[in-house]
């Protein structure tokens, strides 16, 4: 702790505030401070540590100080603590609160978290060693008055003045990407419409489009993932869209599930439908309601849910009784007594389970 010296914690030329976390108790080594839990400032140039109580009296110690810093981590009623190690004091420093100190460390107690942050933060400083690039002077000043005006961004208001700052920039930030996004998909519907009506082209082979250039702009369009998929705007709501839906789907993951064995998980059936729908994304609800009207439609598919809950599609090709109607037309039995039909399941069910 004879390493922190007092100040009025301002904000000095070429110096950048870089991150604030509340509720932060100092460490003399293994020992709590006689202070109060208050506020750690890290910027460019020096670690400052400011009491809640009392703003004015904050303290600091330049970032050149340190030699290594390191974790602790938190344990039962224990907070998560940054333990740095500070080079011997200065013979020139400043005042400060602690004239001598047994120990060669401290300790910043989080009792707020947000310690890995600010680790990782301190860890940067201390790898770009700005201060050594644009040593700190003078504090900066409005030049106003017969003096040379008041001093601007003095202590932790001024501090906290910056941070509201940034908060501002980046809410208006925020709110220029919701817009781009929202033109964005616009965009995505125009697109959407006009690959339909070329689609549409296409399939009645309007234009001077030969067969060559038709098969080469398909694929184009699959390249981009432009699609014509199944809408609530397109098709209404309820069962009808369930339906439309639901052939789709079927159109859709035939290749992909012959190409995974037969059978593909729901969860990732989700996320390949959602890729490519695009910004037409689907609901898990709406994907489960359409895939339960595979075998009413008749479709190539099926939804399958396990014992244990798991939920997925798979071919009906692979289905447990097509697989044991295919095995026993391919088992070969002794032609002296030929087994009855029933005797061939239970005995291929048998052996079915014993392999499992």
């Amino acid at each position: 702790m004879d390493r922190f010296s007092w100040t009025n914690s301002r904000t000095e030329l070429n110096e950048t505030y870089v991150i604030e976390q509340r509720g932060v108790r100092l460490y003399d080594g293994d020992e709590k401070a006689k202070l109060n839990v208050g506020t750690a400032f890290l910027t460019t140039h020096r670690l400052i540590w400011g009491d809640i109580k009392y703003e004015d009296s904050c303290l600091a110690f330049p970032l050149s100080q340190i030699i290594f810093i390191e974790e602790q981590a938190g344990g039962r009623g224990k907070s998560a603590k940054i333990v740095i190690h500070l080079h011997p004091a200065p013979e020139n420093k400043e005042p400060g609160p602690y004239n001598n100190s047994k120990y060669s460390y401290i300790k910043l107690s989080f009792k707020e978290h947000g310690q890995i942050e600010f680790y990782r933060r301190l860890t940067e400083e201390m790898t770009l060693k700005r201060w050594e690039n644009t040593p700190i002077s003078k504090p900066i000043s409005t030049g106003t008055g017969s003096q040379g005006g008041r001093t601007r961004a003095v202590g932790i208001v001024g501090i906290e003045r910056k941070i509201e700052e940034k908060r501002k920039e980046l809410d208006k930030n925020i709110s220029e990407a919701f817009e781009d996004l929202s033109q964005l998909m616009v965009k995505a519907k125009e697109m959407v419409e006009l690959s339909r009506s070329i689609a549409n082209k296409i399939k009645d082979k309007q234009g001077d489009i030969t067969e060559d250039e038709t098969v080469r702009f398909k694929s184009y369009l699959l390249s981009m993932g432009i699609a014509n998929p199944v809408t609530r705007e397109t098709h209404g709501s309820g069962t009808h869209y369930h339906l439309q839906l639901s052939k789709q789907l079927g159109d859709m993951l035939q290749a992909p599930l012959e190409e995974r064995g037969g059978m593909m998980a729901l969860t990732e059936v989700y996320c390949l439908v959602n890729r490519a729908r695009g910004m037409e994304l689907l609901s898990p609800e709406d994907l489960v309601n359409a895939c339960k009207m595979f075998e009413s439609l008749k479709l190539p598919l099926r939804l399958r849910v396990f014992d244990s809950g798991v939920m997925v599609v798979q071919l009906q090709s692979h289905s447990e009784e097509e697989m044991i109607a295919s095995a026993l037309d391919n088992v070969q039995y002794s032609p002296v007594e030929p087994l009855p039909q029933e005797a061939h399941r239970v005995s291929l069910c048998v052996f079915l389970q014993n392999d499992v």
